[in-house]
């Protein structure tokens, strides 16, 4: 069948632009999401989150009547799930996923449930996911059927196609990307291939629904292992005083070997949180992948450490002063560069433990949010940082910050400067 309504649940970083890429075919979207705010936000035209293109998008597709957002579900013919999938918070060391949002969703949905209806979990989840997805819809619709026990005759089709974009480039990413599908059943897979193909250019690979999770698990911690052997030789070289980025920049010219760059830890709502998913399920058997998560989440750590060394050195120098006196300026809040991006950043765990133990002043510089302060922290411009500070915290690599000095008591954790 020919999908005329889609329901997109959450309007997150990558719900919202896959709804307005679908309203930007002339779809009819429907963007359901329990934030008021953005709900109003969307239907005024406008965005709530920053990511390059998407503001023309929303804006085209809301002004045209092809997208509006609402805070309860309606009738659709397909419906897409993109809501966080975060842990528990039950203190265990190897994290528990939290599908709580999920099921709020799949409770969401299933009044407005008809036969012939296509489920899909964009949701990046453990394995196993998306046929519990498809069991709470079962347990509240029991006048449908559903694939797992009816086949490919159910009145639903279920199926999982993880988002696989980056941000700063997800517009682009959405349309040209190759999609990992994964159907419970053939014709499950089958009619989500139709829907993607709306206006997805690349290849929609189709396997089963716990390969299309496996897979996108598996992309993640795959980078977060590369990311853990560059931020474990940054941490071995500053023992054995080698400069860490000449040394990468020397072992890739070998011609297979491609060595990433280090960084102050892993930030952002996929890599940092991924591979936990693979450890849950099978801790004893991801031994490297459970070792890589634990070398990066220790590296905020290490660049505390290395502040706290920096603000004494700084003391000695100047011993008229104290600790109160001293000012710290951050540069760079969010996961990754030139985005508005905080979740799991490293750089404000790092900015935020500053602040805690730090008696004198911090300020961060966060070009890409336009506020006075971020969670407590106070903001502060470029220019007003470098005359004011007396350390520079550098901890992500905006385009802005390019231009900056290198001085005694700049730490450059990104290899920013010269």
């Amino acid at each position: 069948m020919s999908f005329k309504k889609i329901s997109v649940i959450g309007l997150g970083y990558i719900g919202l632009p896959t709804a307005a890429m679908f309203a930007s075919y002339e779809k009819k979207v429907i963007g359901v999401d329990v934030n008021q705010l953005a709900v109003d936000t969307i239907n005024r035209g406008e965005i709530h989150i920053v990511e390059p293109d998407l503001d023309k998008i929303v804006y085209t597709a809301v002004n045209k009547g092809f997208l509006k957002a609402v805070t309860v579900p309606e009738k659709a013919d397909a419906f897409l799930i993109a809501v966080p999938t975060p842990f528990k918070n039950n203190h265990s060391s190897i994290p528990e996923p939290d599908l709580s949002y999920i099921k709020k969703a799949c409770e969401a949905i299933a009044p407005v449930l008809e036969k012939g209806n296509l489920v899909v979990l964009e949701s990046t989840s453990p394995v196993g996911a998306t046929e519990q997805m498809a069991e709470w819809l079962a347990l509240a619709r029991t006048d449908l059927t559903f694939p797992m026990k009816a086949g490919e005759s159910a009145d639903i089709s279920i199926a999982h196609c993880p988002e696989r974009v980056l941000p700063g480039h997800v517009v682009r990413e959405l349309v040209e990307n190759d999609r990992v599908i994964g159907g419970i059943t053939a014709k499950c897979s089958a009619r989500a291939v139709e829907l993607y193909h709306t206006f997805v250019k690349g290849d929609c690979v189709i396997t089963n629904a716990r390969t299309a999770e496996m897979a996108k698990l598996t992309e993640n911690s795959c980078r977060d292992v590369q990311i853990a052997f560059a931020n474990e030789l940054s941490v071995i070289c500053d023992k054995l005083d080698i400069d860490v980025w000449e040394l990468i920049k020397l072992a890739n010219r070998h011609p297979r070997i491609n060595i990433l760059q280090p960084g102050p830890g892993v930030g952002g709502h996929c890599i940092a949180v991924d591979p936990w998913f693979i450890v849950s399920k099978t801790p004893d058997e991801a031994k490297l992948i459970s070792t890589a998560r634990q070398v990066n989440d220790a590296k905020p750590q290490w660049v505390i450490d290395k502040v706290k060394v920096a603000i004494s050195d700084f003391l000695q120098a100047n011993p008229s002063k104290t600790a109160k006196d001293v000012v710290i300026a951050c540069y760079g809040l969010a996961f990754k560069p030139d985005i508005d991006d905080l979740r799991e950043s490293p750089a404000l765990t790092i900015t935020q433990k500053i602040k805690s133990f730090h008696r004198g002043t911090v300020k961060a510089v966060e070009p890409n949010i336009d506020s006075t302060h971020v969670d407590s922290i106070e903001c502060t411009n470029i220019n007003d940082a470098v005359e004011y500070a007396d350390i520079h915290v550098v901890l992500v690599k905006h385009k802005e910050f390019y231009n900056l000095k290198n001085n005694e008591y700049t730490l450059d954790f990104v290899g920013l400067l010269p």
